[in-house]
């Protein structure tokens, strides 16, 4: 069984949550989790995550029972891709929507494996019994540098471009998403979020706090959400948690400390 939760928040500065959530349970043993962190405006921030999130939703709401992992694979990049045209078309409509654009990162499930989509900084995380393992990789200018060698790890966190994308959805014609297998052992969590979260609580902290098997899945999520707005909650945050929970509820996951 895939227990799920998500929470967002507008944070302690901004005037408009731009962030989007989706978490369901769909039909034949299906999980979807999306999560979007848009940009460009109040306005134009706001119309590029929903309608990320909500053509993934879509096109994802009525899948074919016992899909191959191959046929999860394609589903989801083909969506997210479609979320990347809609936007697109959108934003080369209306003037007010110039250059909107969103982060996504998104999981499909067939019972405990699927596929993770991503585009931009948002995060998935996976936490396993005394780790916090990072599934994806930032779409971001910084990233980029690191990973070329101008910059150091230290430097990742201070660099004054540190937000400048180097891909986002919606904004160009064609991009690239990157899909990543996922299996959710029993006991173990998977973790999306915008950058409001990952920006402000550690990845130490993120894996304590989502392990605590001893704590309701809900309470993790808030808790997460109520460290992020203490660090400064400069920017929106969105949480949502995927928790394979048998025969392990009430238990607390082996090497966190306590």
């Amino acid at each position: 069984m895939i227990k799920t939760v998500h929470v967002s928040h507008v944070g302690r500065v901004r005037p408009v949550n731009e962030d989007s959530v989706f978490v369901s349970t769909l039909e034949h043993g299906y999980t979807l989790g999306v999560v979007a962190d848009g940009m460009g405006g109040h306005l134009a921030g706001d119309t590029a995550s929903r309608l990320a999130v909500d053509t993934v939703a879509e096109d994802l709401s009525s899948l074919e029972q016992d899909m191959s992992m191959d046929s999860i694979r394609a589903a989801l990049g083909d969506a997210i891709l479609h979320a990347n045209a809609v936007i697109y078309r959108e934003a080369s409509a209306d003037e007010r929507l110039h250059n909107m654009g969103t982060t996504i990162v998104a999981v499909l499930l067939r019972g405990s494996e699927g596929y993770i989509g991503h585009i931009g900084d948002s995060r998935a995380y996976k936490v396993v019994p005394g780790q916090v393992i990072r599934l994806t990789d930032d779409h971001t200018l910084v990233n980029e540098l690191f990973k070329s060698g101008q910059i150091t790890e230290d430097q990742l966190e201070t660099h004054p471009r540190k937000n400048v994308l180097s891909r986002a959805l919606g904004t160009d014609v064609d991009v690239t998403v990157e899909l990543t297998p996922v299996t959710i052992g029993e006991g173990e969590v998977l973790l999306l979020c915008s950058d409001g979260l990952s920006n402000r609580v550690s990845r130490e902290l993120i894996g304590q706090i989502s392990g605590s098997l001893d704590l309701p899945l809900e309470e993790r999520a808030d808790r997460l959400l109520q460290l992020a707005l203490l660090a400064g909650g400069e920017d929106n945050i969105t949480v949502a948690m995927f928790e394979h929970q048998e025969e392990v509820v009430g238990q607390r996951i082996k090497g966190w400390d306590s």
